[in-house]
């Protein structure tokens, strides 16, 4: 593998990044969300979401390092 891990996984988040943005904005701007706790509650989920599933990135190769690591 010519990169490591960490810049392939920015790399991808760079390209996913703004589908995902444009993603919950069609959904924000749909008129779905009617009172301000559906607002909340939308927020509250999906951008902690993109965090985590872009940190569960970094959690994985540390993962695979160590598991790794104790198989040599």
């Amino acid at each position: 593998m010519k990169y490591s891990f960490t810049a392939l996984w920015n790399i991808t988040f760079v390209f996913v990044g703004p589908f995902w943005f444009v993603l919950a904005w069609m959904i924000w701007a749909s008129g779905q969300l009617q009172t301000v706790g559906d607002k909340m509650t939308y927020l509250a989920v999906v951008i902690p979401g993109f965090l985590v599933i872009y940190l569960s990135g970094f959690f994985i190769e540390r993962w695979h390092k160590k598991k790794k690591a104790s198989m040599s």
